[in-house]
């Protein structure tokens, strides 16, 4: 029992015990010590009352922060031990999910209607790979399944901000304008014009839906326990490069959501035409837009993004007469480029972080819906597995990312 609990009741018993001698016209002299008795103990458990909700005060605290941080915890160690295998064999051969697989799963299907089974988006990074039972007959050893190759993801790199939304619509309110400063023109005068504080919303909704399919024969099922990192790893890339082709790309038809370079209109993104992108010069300007713009403090705060050839023709640029490359200017400030695939061989992009303010934000809603087809190949006993990722993406402020194009 709590020591306020303990002291509350027996300061209720003093209480009581007093109102009955108080109301004693002829109380006896053992009356009258048995009151100034009890009230001395009332006193000191008043003292003693407050002392204890102090110290209780504090160990609630703690242990509410540490139930809080406890839950997250121990979901972060169910998703380690999270086991994408048994998932395939769930959906293939009906077998029963267990452990870690299984609370994981029960979670997240009261977190949101999912039609197949699903899967955390921690859960399809790389592990290491299981182990097998030894002391088995092994005419050969499989080793564990080489993934495809794929790029790391352009949009973390560019400082795309990525939030898992649970459901719904989410909007970010953005200040477009406010203060005004202004001087007092005398001892009397007004400081300056008031100005009404005006926002703009960017929005995320679940309007767009990425769908990563794989099969699966019942070799690749039964021949090692390394197909769940190849599944794992190979479904997170291709989920990741389809993902960063729609930042970049995204055409905001056919079900894709509006990229940074077909929406740079409709977010207010400039787009400078340049004669070509073999220059340090070209994106100098840019650079110098941004610090005109109050967007950064120092160049080297600019994120730069260009296809491998752009790489390549500032390495080979060389300044007149010395053996110093327009690369090589661009590295002296700071400016660590990186190098995108995605984007078209004639853009170039550029972004800023303003007041940890990401320049755009990719929303991804849940987790990775993964889905059976047991029946599609069924002659040959093969597994269409589909994973379906409902994600939307949209740019905060325009004077945060600027876009270069040859003309």
């Amino acid at each position: 029992m709590l020591d306020s609990v303990r002291i509350q009741r027996r300061q209720s018993e003093i209480r009581s015990e007093l109102s009955v001698l108080a109301g004693k016209a002829d109380a006896s002299p053992d009356e009258i010590r048995s009151m100034e008795t009890l009230d001395a103990e009332y006193r000191s458990n008043e003292t003693r009352y407050r002392a204890a909700l102090i110290a209780e005060d504090g160990e609630r605290r703690e242990a509410g922060a540490e139930m809080e941080n406890r839950s997250d915890r121990e979901f972060a160690d169910l998703v380690d031990r999270f086991e994408l295998r048994q998932v395939a064999l769930h959906l293939d051969e009906g077998a029963s999910l267990s452990g870690a697989t299984s609370e994981v799963v029960t979670e997240l299907r009261t977190q949101g209607g999912y039609r197949g089974v699903p899967v955390p988006f921690a859960a399809l990074e790389q592990r290491a790979g299981e182990t097998i039972g030894s002391g088995l007959v092994e005419p050969k050893q499989t080793r564990d399944l080489i993934g495809r190759i794929f790029p790391q993801s352009l949009a973390a790199k560019m400082g795309v901000a990525s939030v898992n939304i649970p459901s719904g619509a989410v909007e970010w309110p953005i200040l477009t304008a406010g203060a005004v400063a202004g001087w007092a023109n005398g001892e009397l005068a007004d400081v300056g014009t008031a100005n009404a504080a005006q926002t703009g919303e960017v929005m995320l909704k679940p309007d767009h839906n990425l769908g990563a399919q794989m099969v699966l024969s019942r070799k690749s099922l039964k021949q090692t326990a390394g197909i769940e990192n190849a599944i794992r790893a190979d479904m997170s890339a291709a989920i990741a490069v389809a993902l960063d082709d729609a930042v970049v790309n995204g055409t905001g038809a056919t079900g894709q959501p509006l990229g940074l370079i077909p929406g740079a209109a409709t977010y207010g993104i400039n787009v400078e035409a340049v004669a070509a992108l073999d220059s340090w010069a070209a994106f100098r300007a840019e650079v110098i837009a941004f610090l005109e713009a109050n967007a950064i403090t120092d160049p080297s705060q600019v994120r730069l993004a260009f296809p491998p050839a752009v790489w390549g023709a500032l390495d080979d640029a060389l300044v007149t007469g010395t053996a110093v490359s327009e690369l090589d200017r661009m590295a002296k400030h700071g400016i660590a480029p990186v190098l995108a695939n995605q984007l078209p061989a004639d853009h170039a992009i550029l972004t800023a972080t303003v007041n940890g303010i990401a320049p755009a934000f990719l929303g991804i809603y849940g987790a990775v819906d993964l889905i059976r087809d047991p029946y599609t190949r069924a002659a040959s006993g093969q597994l269409v597995l589909t994973g379906i990722v409902t994600a939307d993406f949209t740019a905060t402020r325009g004077v945060q990312t600027r876009i270069l194009s040859v003309a």
